[in-house]
């Protein structure tokens, strides 16, 4: 197959053709520049604030612990809320942050407590950004160009990973930590000036009111537990970090004991990690149009895997680095894989929770990782921890068969519309529940065992989009009656059901309807529980339309 250099470069880079993209992605690079800068300077202030190790140990668990306890109500948020609004509440609460902390380091008034108490605010901010930030991507790129513009944006990150430290070190010893600090909360203007200026399309204003943010986590992991789809992603992702964290909790232990190499070195190798990942960047859109999504990420996968075994048996600085290199174009090829995965598996009105879950498996992989395999190089050394991640990099693998990856053409979610408004005597009130759905079929009995196989689809589905029960009945007096029921918690959460059906629900619903052969559609009703004390009993309403 020819390799056509120019098609990649475009391909790779085409997402920047887009104004709002370009600027956020400009704006994002220097604002992560700002952050690893920043980081830099924490770590270095919390060194000559304390000799404790506990409280230096404590500064990367602020960090990290505001994603485990707020990646899901942010999701949530970013889905129930304006996104734009919610991206320049979280950039203004960031800036806040670093310019108390840079201020505070300036006039010496800083203390361990004081720097651990707004790291962890900052990472605050940090956790509540994140899914609303990823969320934002498919809402300004087409979605064709959706895997470069995850690639780029990851390319980004890792362009600031490299030059932050080194520009953060820099400042440090020119002017101080509280200096850099500052900086950090300068970045994030340029972000909220490009978010300022995008006149983001309203949502539409439906008679359902907004989710209640408990409401809309549950619907979030509801919807998770039975989308084939979205599990895929998740375990798929979760696999693979657990055992390819090695590499980033042990190349510093290679590095300093194993080969002697000072900071410098360190630095280098890290660099070459960064290095691959931009340009693992401009090939995937190749790589992506050559293979399928498994073929890919089996391929990086393995690949990432060889890299992991170089490690345990190379101890030549520039070989190393080489590998590096390679390990940086594998990593990005899978972060960016399994993240396009994720956006491309659920439709919109729960992209940020997924994304919120992602981020949750992933963080919560890197972590179990490193203690892992921290744990295992202290018994057994760094060689014997590198080969035992690889040979897990390798059976998990197997996943393939149980949890494939859909690719892009497989799943259209774009929302149906199909499903008519139910038909009502008293309106009920948005909170009145639980409500109770039925269907009623007429089914051939010679063809029972092939409808119920089709329900099957169907259950999940509505499962996935509110449904907390679902039961299919068949008439024992009469063999051809089947009824199809499912209990939703309200009637609002009820027609947030009509919003979310999409086109291959709408076509899994009709690969069931097709078996009914009465000569009317399916009879439909609505029962809302009948002790609400708002609704009187006669409210119970009847729908002989068809979903």
């Amino acid at each position: 197959m020819s390799y056509d250099s120019k098609s990649v470069t475009r391909a790779a880079w085409s997402p920047l053709h887009h104004r709002r993209f370009r600027a956020l992605w400009i704006a994002s690079v220097a604002s992560n520049i700002g952050t690893w800068m920043h980081e830099v300077g924490a770590g270095w202030l919390m060194t000559t604030l304390t000799t404790s190790p506990f409280m230096v140990a404590l500064m990367q668990t602020a960090t990290s612990l505001p994603i485990f306890l707020l990646a899901l109500p942010a999701g949530a948020l970013a889905d129930v809320v304006d996104r734009r609004k919610m991206l320049l509440f979280t950039q203004g609460w960031m800036l806040s942050a670093a310019a108390l902390l840079g201020v505070l380091a300036l006039l010496d008034f800083t203390t361990p407590w004081i720097l651990l108490i707004l790291t962890l605010v900052l990472g605050a901010g940090a956790a509540m950004n994140a899914p609303a930030w990823q969320a934002t991507t498919p809402e300004i790129v087409p979605r064709t160009e959706l895997p470069a513009a995850v690639a780029l944006t990851g390319m980004g990150l890792n362009l600031a990973r490299a030059v932050g430290p080194a520009l953060g070190g820099a400042v440090v010893a020119a002017a101080g930590a509280g200096a850099v600090f500052l900086l950090n909360a300068v970045s994030f203007l340029s972000v909220m000036f490009v978010l300022y200026r995008w006149r983001r399309r309203a949502a539409r204003n439906g008679p359902v009111p907004a989710e209640p943010v408990m409401s809309a986590i549950r619907a979030g992991i509801r919807y998770a537990r039975h989308a084939p789809a979205l599990l895929a992603v998740l375990v798929r992702t979760g696999l693979f970090v657990l055992f390819a964290s090695a590499l980033w909790a042990l190349l510093p232990v290679l590095a300093r004991y194993e080969m002697g190499l000072d900071s410098i070195g360190y630095g280098i190798l890290f660099g070459c990690l960064g290095t691959g990942a931009v340009l693992g960047a401009m090939l995937l859109p190749q790589m992506r149009s050559r293979f399928s999504t498994d073929a890919l990420v089996a391929g990086a996968t393995v690949s990432f895997g060889a890299v992991i075994v170089a490690m345990a048996q190379v101890r030549h600085f520039g070989s190393l680095c080489v590998v590096m290199i390679a390990g940086g174009v594998a990593w990005i090829a899978l972060m960016a894989s399994f993240n396009v995965a994720t956006q491309m598996a659920v439709p919109s009105w729960v992209r940020a929770r997924a994304l919120a879950l992602y981020l949750l498996v992933f963080q919560g992989g890197m972590t179990a990782g490193s203690v892992l395999w921290g744990t295992v190089t202290e018994h057994a050394g760094v060689a014997a921890a590198l080969w035992s991640a690889a040979g897990g990099l390798a059976i998990g693998l197997a996943a393939i068969t149980r949890y494939p990856l859909k690719g892009d053409e497989e799943l259209d979610l774009t929302p149906s519309t199909h499903w008519p408004e139910p038909i009502v005597v008293i309106e009920p009130h948005p909170d009145d529940g639980p409500v109770l759905v039925t269907m009623e079929y007429r089914i051939d009995p010679e063809q029972a065992r092939d409808f119920t196989l089709a329900m099957k689809e169907v259950q999940q589905l509505r499962l996935r989009d509110g449904a907390f029960r679902w039961g299919l009945y068949r008439d024992s007096a009469d063999p051809g009656r089947y009824v199809e029921t499912f209990v939703v918690e309200s009637w609002a959460e009820h027609l947030r059901q009509h919003e979310r059906v999409t086109v291959s629900d709408r076509i899994a619903q009709d690969r069931a309807k097709v078996f009914h052969i009465g000569d009317a559609p399916p009879v439909i009703s609505h029962y809302i529980y009948a002790q609400t004390p708002e609704m009187p009993n006669n409210s119970t309403a009847s729908n002989e339309r068809t979903l």
